[in-house]
């Protein structure tokens, strides 16, 4: 798979038209999880302060686990933006149709000539993360995978505080 460069990504992202898109781009984009996992998000399921991510789907799923994850200052600047046009208790963070969602992407990827997709952005994120000196294990964590080394099974925190201080210390930008 060949990844977007950091250009690439600003050029998709500016021809993303509607907030909700850039917000959905941004946090797959700086928190390694899933398509389903973030259009499916509660509004409880993101810590605002902590800039936390524990996704709601994975409380009876044995076969995924997510420690936590987060998301960086940029994706906070356009999620906030979008949260105070918000009026309404309904609870999912974005509100979106996966039609609305397709439609709105493929205009992009039209616009662009760009095949970004989700799982691109995933796979960016696992790249970049350790492009930036994250261990496997904590991009697994990252990416509610379970791991698969003695170390990392049982010899390794995944405590919410010590996975905030590695995402925190690696500094992800999508932009520069």
């Amino acid at each position: 798979m060949s990844l977007p460069t950091k250009e690439e990504l600003r050029r998709f992202y500016e021809a993303l038209t509607d907030i909700r898109m850039k917000v959905l781009f941004l946090i797959y984009a700086t928190s390694g999880l899933r398509k389903s996992e973030v259009l499916e998000l509660r509004k409880k399921d993101v810590d605002l302060a902590l800039r936390q991510i524990v996704p709601h789907n994975h409380e009876t799923n044995t076969t995924k686990n997510t420690w936590g994850t987060y998301y960086n200052e940029e994706a906070e600047r356009v999620l906030r933006e979008y949260l105070e046009t918000r009026i309404d208790e309904f609870p999912k963070l974005i509100r979106m149709k996966e039609a609305t969602f397709k439609k709105l992407w493929k205009e992009a990827k039209e616009k662009t000539g760009l095949a970004i997709t989700p799982k691109v952005l995933r796979a960016w994120f696992c790249d970049e993360l350790g492009r930036l000196g994250v261990a496997e294990r904590y991009i697994d964590a990252f990416c509610g995978r379970v791991p698969k080394s003695i170390l990392a099974q049982h010899y390794t925190d995944y405590s919410p505080e010590k996975l905030k201080v590695i995402y925190e210390k690696a500094n992800l930008k999508v932009f520069d």
